[in-house]
């Protein structure tokens, strides 16, 4: 312990130069001089790592913690790397936008000047735009890389920093670790160039954010039953976010008259006073949306995260109150709505595609194939669905593609998960299902009727420090080595590996490859009764999380509370057999 006290201490130290910032030095002063080395240790004991898909971490001053100048190394090594890539360009062009989040607005500007620095055109927005108007602008602005201030829905107390590439997605490889490599050489503040030319930063103007709402429009499939039901109430929450402008912008340009906010998550704040957590895959992030849906007699709710990439809703069931949708519920309704009305209007040539990852609901997959649709299967994280996107780009047409954490891009406007699009989207649902004498939860019912009723649950086994991650490590090794015969009552008889990219029978013993860009370390076992568990360490978090899907037969929505109840039996037989309760 004080051979990491003793390193931690000199490290700090260093920090004590001129070359950082006086509010800096007091900071890291005030932690040397704590008897208590708790938070010194935390701040310093390792360089926060930048990894493929940016940085994310706790604000404040250390070498382990998000600040200007651990976002300084990761914008320098940014540009060192956009410089080499497109030297033969007579301008080198990035957006950079953030979230509400404390400190984003001088992270981004700190940003801009970097790239400024370095000869790079920095195209800042004026305020908070969301996640995927970044995106966006990427490729309308025709720029070569983009970044996003934000750590998503994480506690308050961090931030973070996305990284984009020319086609508007986060960056995958090559760029991804060429561009780590870049970060890691920035070894000195002094390195960092963070005075440019304010020339070179230019705000990106109103003009971006129309042409946002109008690709979002030009998804709309049925403009005339928002016509029909323009009055529809919907109830709209940012939860203090970044889209407390755009989502009810877009809607009233889709036609939709009835908009109403909740007043209190209207106020943008990066200390998300209403919620202890602003993420909208919880109930309680939606409690005030609901209760004012309630008073106002709404008849959809819908909220996003504060970059505004990810969407919660809630809709009435056959009693009339309001209940949260999941993610995979989210992704089937959005999914069938797209590629019934693609068939219905006749725009389905034969070349039409989705995608969803692999632990997102087998439903998609059955509502693909059943209408001569292709799908895709992509690892977690949208990156993936827009790699895909992008190598089918041309010769095939993307419908829509999305993931259980509810994440959802309906339509190529842009490259990532959109909670603008999507809500327009979910509204048009919400309006059509009206229009055809039906509720969104009736609607819901009806798919399960068709293509099979399924049944979801995710369970997140924490195990924190060294001994936790080894004890998650000997777990997947099991696994691996003793995989469960059967689960559930019912034989095991696929197993997919993407750690080696191999597809086994173990009744058979037939063995295929995985087609995927590469590999992860990721267990699926799929039961001959239609059963998926999915097994994946997480990549951010002292986790290990394992995803259950169950089939259950469902003739008619008459059925569909009994379906619930014989789906969560089959998944707690299954958790028994793992040994997880």
């Amino acid at each position: 312990m004080e051979d990491i006290l003793s390193l931690v201490r000199k490290k700090a130290q260093s920090w004590l130069g001129e070359e950082y910032d006086e509010a800096t030095r007091a900071e890291v002063k005030r932690m040397l001089d704590n008897p208590d080395t708790t938070e010194l240790i935390d701040s310093f004991y390792k360089d926060l790592e930048f990894g493929t898909g940016g940085l994310r971490g706790i604000m404040g001053a250390g070498s382990n913690r998000v600040n200007i100048y651990t976002i300084g190394a990761a914008t320098q090594g940014l540009a060192n790397y956009i410089n080499k890539e497109f030297a033969n360009l007579p301008e080198k062009k990035v957006v950079i936008g953030h979230d509400c989040r404390n400190n984003s607005r001088l992270f981004a500007e700190k940003a801009a000047g970097i790239f400024a620095a370095n000869g790079i055109i920095a195209y800042l927005f004026d305020e908070l735009r969301p996640t995927p108007e970044v995106s966006f602008a990427i490729r309308h602005l025709k720029c070569q890389s983009g970044i996003v201030i934000t750590a998503s829905h994480n506690p308050k107390e961090y931030n973070g920093y996305k990284v984009y590439w020319n086609d508007g997605a986060q960056i995958v490889a090559p760029h991804d670790n060429n561009i780590i490599e870049e970060v890691r050489s920035v070894s000195s503040v002094k390195q960092i160039k963070f005075d440019g030319n304010k020339e070179l930063i230019r705000m990106a103007d109103k003009s971006v954010d129309q042409a946002f709402i109008d690709a979002v429009r030009s998804i709309a499939l049925n403009p005339d039953v928002i016509t029909q039901q323009k009055d529809m109430k919907i109830v709209f929450s940012p939860i203090h976010g970044a889209t407390y402008k755009m989502v009810p912008e877009a809607l009233r340009q889709l036609g939709f008259t009835n908009v109403i906010t909740v007043p209190e998550q209207m106020v943008v704040s990066g200390n998300f006073p209403t919620v202890e957590s602003p993420n909208p895959e919880e109930t309680a992030a939606l409690r005030l949306a609901i209760e004012k849906a309630i008073a106002e007699g709404a008849d959809l709710v819908a909220a996003s995260d504060p970059d505004g990439d990810r969407l919660g809703i809630a809709i009435r069931n056959d009693k009339g109150e309001f209940i949260p949708v999941n993610g995979n519920q989210t992704a089937a309704l959005l999914t069938w709505y797209m590629v019934s009305q693609w068939k219905q209007r006749g725009l389905l040539k034969g070349n039409e595609f989705i995608v969803k990852t692999i632990v997102t609901s087998e439903l998609l997959k059955e509502i693909a194939e059943k209408n001569g649709v292709e799908y895709f299967d992509t690892y977690t994280g949208f990156k993936w669905i827009a790699s895909v996107i992008r190598e089918q780009e041309g010769t095939k047409k993307y419908i829509c593609g999305g993931e259980e954490s509810y994440g959802f891009l309906p339509g190529d406007y842009v490259r990532d998960k959109d909670s603008v699009g999507s809500i327009s989207m979910i509204a048009e649902i919400a309006a059509w299902a009206r229009s055809n004498g039906r509720s969104v939860y009736e609607l819901l019912q009806d798919i399960y009727t068709e293509y099979g009723f399924s049944q979801e649950r995710l369970i997140s086994v924490v195990r924190k420090g060294k001994s936790g991650a080894d004890e998650i490590n000997a777990m997947m090794k099991q696994f691996r080595e003793n995989p469960p015969k059967t689960l559930g009552g019912s034989r095991v008889s696929l197993i997919k590996d993407y750690s080696v990219l191999k597809a086994t029978n173990p009744i058979t013993g037939e063995v295929k490859v995985i087609d995927l860009p590469a590999y992860s370390n990721v267990l699926q076992f799929f039961t001959e009764e239609g059963a998926k568990v999915s097994v994946r360490p997480s990549g951010t978090e002292p986790k290990i999380k394992f995803y259950f899907e169950v089939k259950v037969p469902m003739k008619g929505r008459e059925e569909f509370a009994k379906a619930v109840d014989e789906g969560n039996m089959k998944i707690d037989h299954i958790v028994a057999d793992l040994k997880l309760n």
